[in-house]
Formats: C-alpha cells, sequence, structure tokens
C-alpha cells in the first residue's frame, strides 16, 4: 500500500482539506479520491491527489 495526499483549495489559496490515504495503486487512489472528494462536497474545487513519487493521480482546477 502507498500513501497518498489530496488536498483541496479555495479560489483565493485557502486550504479547504489536507489529508492522506492509503492506496493500492494509482488507480485506486483516484478512484477513492473523488469518492473522498464528493463526500464532502469538494468536487468542483480547485483540488489534487498526489502519489508518495510526487506525480498528480487527480487534478481539477
Amino acid at each position: 500500500m502507498k500513501k497518498y495526499f489530496l488536498t483541496v483549495f479555495e479560489k483565493n489559496g485557502t486550504n479547504l482539506l489536507d489529508e492522506s490515504f492509503e492506496a493500492e495503486n494509482d488507480k485506486d487512489a483516484k478512484q477513492i479520491g473523488t469518492q473522498k472528494l464528493e463526500e464532502k462536497g469538494y468536487l468542483e474545487h480547485t483540488h489534487r491527489c498526489a502519489a508518495p513519487e510526487g506525480h498528480l493521480v487527480l487534478f481539477h482546477r
């Protein structure tokens, strides 16, 4: 399992969410990250989900 980092921002740069979660691979991380965003109502906010290696698996601006 790898640790992924999910961050959500307001348009003015305010950090709304900063949490980590574990997933088996990038595909699973994208699905888990999207589910977390939907549950918290942040799907349309600027967000990113980064892999432990630093690349983005999910991004919306």
